[in-house]
């Protein structure tokens, strides 16, 4: 799915029958502390007492609780007159960081119809989120609601709620400027169509994704004018830890993202450039953390089926008496795929645990498991298909697709005293990739026949990359108090150690079944990265603050290259241009080459800075200039080559608006960059990975927003950025211009009850649209237009949900490219040496029905 669209407002508003109230004039802004319940009902369930971590006396408290924005009066249900007198109802109720309430339940003494009644109620109600360290998060709150039957309607009145210390110790960093965006899950997770949590990013600006090798592998990524590959540019984190893979033979940083659970994902936090100290060496174009959280707490089942065979069996459960980040979850998934050759399969469990540590602690486990084995249809060439030769869904080659698995452990460690907060990481990850793809059919074979006995055989790639990963994090957070503000000083550490093997074949493409003829590259290697920074939040005066700060990264390779050639001057003859070699002695009847090992090592000093003004009437001007990094690849390592080789200087402008008209919240960024990479990378089809090339400019801008009220949710964006080599002055190929994106909730409760209860409707609208793209040889892309929408029916503990991508199946082009090929459909015996036009298909329209149960 791409993530990019026209920039537009679909409010789909269908009636408003639950007509809103303003708050009670007389409710103050910080809830007076409830009554005593009664005696005999049970402790407030899910509430967790907060460790001692108020500031000092000379420090301001960053700590803010929940406040109801807007509320509707109960309604006094039809009972026999001896119950018609006040009643009270105490329900408990999470906030999400967006305000959104979820997850009621009383915690009086049951008293039904009461008890119903009062539920609906503080659903229709809209909350000012829990804010800690001027971060909103989520929190846990207390409300008591009030029938009189001498009124109207009843009478609300709010309880202060307690801030849940495990979701607040683990705050975001402070924002370096409108760049800086953080978006909650609510209903754009649910209520959109997503197929894995990648195309969650379509969140923020800018992002379009693309896929040729299908449903399991990772999808390529562009961001701000950078073909970011499957995550080369990107640093991709959950929870805080990296899970871009180092020394994959596929593309350096490879992110495969399957492994997460999109309805386990509770909020996204992207930083788009490189201008925080903690992001790491993938981010390049930008960095993107995957904060995981299950607001719905229970036992949630649920089943879609849809087109093309498509099977999807989900299991989440969260104990009600525990916070949102103790979860656990189980995805089962199958389709046959929309053409030929695109069947896959997928299993996901993930879980977390967290808990109080001592008075001031907590910490908090994750782990997962994941695997995947899918075919991939690959590209079509624009001749052949034009003259019916093949079809537009349909593959030249069915042997290409692969296969992946993931296993890992997370832990963290945060303790919170008066004005410190430690925080420590720790992680185990290993993983395993295969791909099988074919980018030019028998193209370099073709050239080998010349020289070699066997004739064509293909070009086939058959890759396989494997890796163990160890990786930790440590910062330390203090808050100082100089001339009356309040000063924040982090220093932390970063290390990660790699352990990778990579080999890359090419495979007799007309044999069944196809087997190895060449070997082109037999790599292991040992990675290091230690990297030490100092952040800071330094305020200038109330409305101006400095933020940024400084880090350093020593990166080292050792690398066993078994494969390497006896000279660089004299490869083997039976060598594509530009691949290494390691030839088989039996297909090729000479020796094996000797083995190499290199090693070197680099450092690199990485300043960021951001100043940040205001809030002036919601609007906060910003300003940032940073360097980043991108570390050498290991399939390019010689002996003491310097590494880092690639750095990178952006700079950029932006203003923030955050805003609450009436009953509304709004948000609005608009931005300009400019961002240079001294040596960049471009795909190579030949290789089927990016290789070198020049340096490159980066100019552009974004403009996105967020409007939330009562009864929808509209998020937008809209990215321009023109990219160009230095050299020439030519755009980079494959990179989109334009990028839009518009989703857009609406939501209401219907105007009759069943069984005490009012059903909930929900409808949603998903549009993309990306520009033409350039490609090589001075032609363009076609445009991309598409639309995705949802309706769905909620009642009690049932949900019916109907979603549909690509609504008007729409014909389009996911990815398309201008180079070489010879896949032998023109002329079995003329090669088609020149360059033709090719392209991966879009999805069809795809529509897939749900039932959800909540017990």
């Amino acid at each position: 799915m791409i993530r990019g669209s026209y920039l537009m407002v679909f409010l789909l508003a269908f009636p408003r029958f639950a007509h809103a109230q303003p708050a009670d004039a007389g409710v103050p802004d910080t809830p007076p502390p409830p009554a005593p319940p009664d005696p005999g009902a049970p402790p407030p369930s899910g509430a967790v007492a907060a460790p001692s971590l108020s500031p000092s006396a000379s420090a301001p408290s960053t700590e803010e609780p929940p406040r109801i924005t807007h509320q509707s009066p109960p309604i006094f249900p039809d009972v026999p007159k001896p119950r018609q007198k006040p009643t009270d109802v105490l329900v408990h109720v999470e906030v999400d960081a967006g305000g959104s309430p979820a997850n009621p339940r009383v915690i009086s003494q049951p008293n039904p119809p009461f008890d119903d009644l009062a539920i609906a109620s503080v659903l229709s109600w809209t909350f000012e989120p829990a804010h800690s360290g001027g971060q909103p998060v989520a929190s846990h709150l207390n409300v008591t609601v009030h029938f009189d039957p001498a009124a109207p309607g009843g009478e609300t009145i709010t309880v202060q709620g307690t801030l849940n210390a495990l979701e607040r110790g683990h705050q975001a960093a402070p924002s370096v400027g409108a760049q800086d965006v953080h978006v909650e899950a609510g209903k754009l997770a649910t209520e959109i169509p997503h197929k894995d949590a990648t195309e969650l990013l379509g969140w923020a600006p800018g992002f379009l994704l693309t896929n040729e090798g299908g449903e399991g592998h990772a999808e390529q990524i562009f961001l701000r004018g950078f073909d970011a590959r499957e995550g080369q540019d990107i640093e991709m984190r959950v929870n805080g830890d990296v899970v871009n893979q180092v020394g994959n033979l596929h593309g350096n940083g490879y992110a495969d993202l399957h492994f997460i659970i999109p309805e386990l994902v509770q909020a996204l936090h992207v930083v788009e450039g490189p201008y925080d100290p903690r992001q790491g060496n993938f981010a390049v174009a930008g960095s993107a953390d995957y904060e995981l959280g299950l607001t719905r707490r229970g036992l949630t089942g649920s089943y879609e089926v849809g087109s093309y065979g498509t099977q999807r069996a989900l299991l989440l459960w969260g104990s009600p008496t525990s916070n949102s980040h103790n979860f656990g979850g189980v995805e089962l998934y199958q389709t046959s795929g929309f053409g030929q050759n695109r069947d896959a399969r997928r299993a996901t469990a993930l879980g977390q645990l967290e808990d109080k540590l001592g008075e001031d602690g907590l910490w908090r486990l994750t782990s997962g498991a994941y695997i995947t084995d899918y075919h991939s249809a690959g590209v079509v060439r624009e001749d052949d298909y034009a003259a019916h030769r093949i079809g537009f869904l349909d593959t030249y080659d069915p042997d290409q697709g692969g296969a992946a698995s993931r296993v890992f452990v997370l832990g963290d460690l945060e303790f919170q005293h008066e004005d410190t907060t430690t925080h420590h990481q720790l992680s185990f990850t290993a993983q395993t990739l295969r791909l099988r793809e074919d980018f030019t059919g028998f193209l370099l074979d073709q050239q080998e026949a010349v020289q070699t006995p066997h004739g064509q055989r293909g070009d086939l790639i058959d890759l396989e990359s494997d890796a163990i990963t160890l990786q930790e994090q440590s910062w330390m957070r203090r808050h100082l108090d100089i001339a009356g503000l309040t000063q924040e000083l982090e220093l932390g550490l970063y290390g990660r150690l790699d352990a990778t093997t990579g080999q890359q074949y090419r495979l007799f493409t007309l044999a069944t079944p196809p087997y190895p003829y060449h070997k082109e590259a037999d790599l292991s290697a040992v990675l290091g990265d230690v990297g030490l920074y100092a952040a800071a939040n330094v305020k200038l005066a109330p409305w101006a603050a400095l933020r940024g700060g400084v880090r350093a990264d020593l990166f080292t390779y050792n690398v066993l290259d078994n494969c390497a050639v006896q000279s660089v001057a004299h490869p083997s003859p039976a060598n594509p241009p530009g691949d290494a070699s390691c030839l088989s002695q039996a297909d090729m009847g000479r020796p094996r080459e000797p083995v190499a090992r290199s090693t070197t090592a680099g450092a690199i000093v990485l300043p960021r800075a951001s100043l940040v003004l205001g809030p002036f009437f919601g609007l906060s001007p910003s300003v940032s200039i940073g360097r980043g990094v991108r570390s050498i690849d290991p399939s390019y390592i010689s002996q003491d080559r310097a590494t880092p080789f690639a750095q990178i200087g952006s700079y950029e402008g932006g203003l923030a608006y955050k805003g609450s008209p009436g009953d509304l919240d709004l948000e609005l960024r608009l931005s300009g960059f400019r961002t240079h990479v001294d040596q960049d990378l471009v795909f190579s089809e030949t290789v089927g990975r990016n290789t070198l090339a020049n340096g490159t400019t980066r100019i552009g801008g974004a403009l996105s927003g967020r409007l939330r009220g009562p009864w929808f949710d509209q998020n937008a964006s809209v990215t321009m950025v023109r990219s160009t080599f230095d050299d020439t002055g030519l755009l980079i190929p494959y990179v989109p211009d334009v990028v839009v994106r518009s989703d857009s909730v609406v939501f209401s409760a219907l105007p009759w009850q069943l069984g005490g209860q009012a059903p909930v409707a929900t409808a949603g609208l998903g549009v993309t649209c990306v520009g033409p793209r350039a490609l090589p040889f001075g032609e363009r892309s076609d445009t991309i237009f598409t639309i995705d929408g949802s309706a769905s029916l909620a009642w009690n503990r049932y949900r019916l949900g109907l979603k549909a991508s690509n609504l008007l199946d729409t014909r389009y082009r996911l990815g398309e490219y201008n180079y070489r090929s010879d896949f032998r459909l023109q002329d079995a015996t003329v090669p088609t040496l020149t360059v033709a036009r090719h392209f991966t298909a879009g999805a069809p329209r795809i529509v897939v029905f749900q039932l959800e149960v909540t017990l």
